[in-house]
């Protein structure tokens, strides 16, 4: 068994499933060098600390009142290339909005040193907000994606990576020549993600078609062989994200009449799909995604300010059905670039969704339920699962990250509440219980009270 190489103790507060939160006070962990979590003992108090650390030359970090401990949050779907355009074409129709803001400032990236300036940036922003796991689109160019593998490992942060894949239906300064060279630049990255982190520790790629409307069936076949060569590889793609899009997709693809049997075709909806929106899911849809065991990306923030319309995805449906959800930014779709908004966000849209379809099981006038499935609206616990272990779970590190136990990888937040952290939004209350005070960081935090950013025990955000 590795020896521990540091200590922590702190109250922890965990998912245990979606609706389960578990709190484990006065926790005394152990780290191995690797950041491997050794040790969890609960209810240790801080008297009790100097005899079970004797015979261990290792030093101990202690959190005070009113700081606790919470897993790396996963933002499960952020475009890498919007970081600065956040905020850009609110309320524009999804198609008009790539064409008119997305596609210039994407096509900047054919300049490395634009890349490098720019994900730097982004990177480090990323981590400030406690975001420890991201699943990148990266723009169509190979070398900017290599730059942005590169930069994630150098800063510690988990990613999975992914040159955008786009031969159609873009301007000409931002649209692959052909397929051929599309797949050709792919395989250059999944190549240099895989000689910096030969085990995908890390770093890991992810094939990343942007959605069939920028994809000839060609290209979107020869990702799907790529899938069926390489059943490692992770898929992320755009699914159902808005009618002005479902639309296009249909007219390009007219044998089809939804996009899962489009997509399955290929061979791009497997365990390994990262679906991205799925905002409006027939009931067909829904069951082919839970059969084939996709993962889907909710971006609530993006889904009520880009796109063409208020849209609320299915959410507490999926849960019901058993589908894995987690959080994504979406940024730049998403103004935000933080998990504690789509957090909020994924509150409010589900209430939005319990009122306005009440034949999915909202309230009906009377206040009463349309059907015995619960309703549509989320709470603060199952938002907090997506932010978490939910959004592991989709991108595929479930077995290292999300949570806290014996043998996981100690991917963790310090959250400080206290008045001298210079937030002015948390409500901190003397005598205030674990519980309370994650309500209170979910619903008023920012990244103020995030202090300090654990990735594999090592701090890569903040001062230990």
């Amino acid at each position: 068994m590795a020896e521990p190489a540091k200590a922590i103790h702190a109250t922890l507060i965990h998912s245990l499933s979606p609706t389960n939160l578990q709190v484990l006070p006065n926790t005394l962990l152990t780290l191995s060098s690797s950041g491997t979590i050794l040790s969890l003992q609960p209810n240790i108090p801080p008297s009790a600390i100097p005899s079970i650390l004797a015979q261990q030359n290792i030093p101990l970090t202690s959190l005070s009142p009113g700081q606790f401990l919470i897993p790396g949050f996963v933002d499960t779907h952020n475009h890498a290339p919007q970081w600065m355009q956040r905020g850009l074409g609110q309320g524009m129709h999804i198609l008009d909005w790539l064409d008119g803001i997305t596609f210039p400032n994407e096509a900047k990236f054919a300049d490395p040193a634009h890349a490098e300036k720019v994900y730097e940036k982004l990177v480090r922003g990323m981590l400030r907000q406690g975001v420890t796991t991201a699943s990148y689109y990266g723009s169509l160019h190979g070398e900017a994606t290599r730059v942005l593998a590169s930069m994630c490992l150098k800063a510690g942060q988990r990613a999975l990576i992914g040159k955008c894949n786009m031969d159609r239906n873009a301007p000409a300064f931002y649209c692959e020549a052909s397929a051929e060279e599309s797949i050709r630049e792919t395989r250059e990255c999944i190549r240099h993600i895989r000689s910096i982190d030969p085990e995908g520790v890390q770093i890991r790629p992810v094939l990343t078609p942007r959605f069939a409307i920028s994809c000839t069936a060609e290209l979107l076949q020869s990702l799907g062989d790529m899938a069926r060569e390489d059943d490692s590889l992770a898929i992320q793609t755009h699914f159902n994200e808005a009618a002005q899009e479902i639309n296009a997709t249909m007219a390009l693809f007219p044998s089809f009449t939804n996009e899962a049997d489009l997509y399955s075709s290929f061979g791009l909806l497997t365990r390994k799909s990262i679906l991205a929106h799925c905002t409006i899911m027939t009931e067909y849809e829904m069951e082919k995604l839970r059969e084939l065991g996709c993962g889907v990306a909710h971006c609530p923030t993006a889904n009520m300010t880009v796109g063409g319309g208020f849209m609320a995805a299915p959410v507490k449906e999926f849960l019901r059905r058993g589908v894995s959800v987690g959080l994504g930014t979406d940024s730049g779709g998403g103004y935000s670039a933080s998990v504690g908004d789509a957090m909020r966000h994924a509150l409010v849209t589900s209430y939005a969704r319990d009122a306005l379809y009440p034949k999915f099981g909202g309230a009906e006038k009377d206040g009463s339920k349309a059907d015995g499935r619960g309703g549509e609206t989320l709470g603060l616990e199952e938002v907090f699962y997506m932010a978490t272990r939910g959004g592991a779970k989709v991108v595929g590190f479930e077995e290292k990250v999300g949570g806290f136990g014996v043998g996981m990888e100690f991917d963790a937040l310090v959250v400080d509440l206290r008045d001298e952290v210079g937030g002015v939004n948390v409500p901190l209350d003397e005598g205030d219980a674990p519980e309370r005070m994650l309500e209170k960081f979910v619903m008023t935090g920012d990244d103020r009270n995030i202090v300090r950013v654990y990735v594999k025990g090592r701090v890569v955000h903040g001062e230990e």
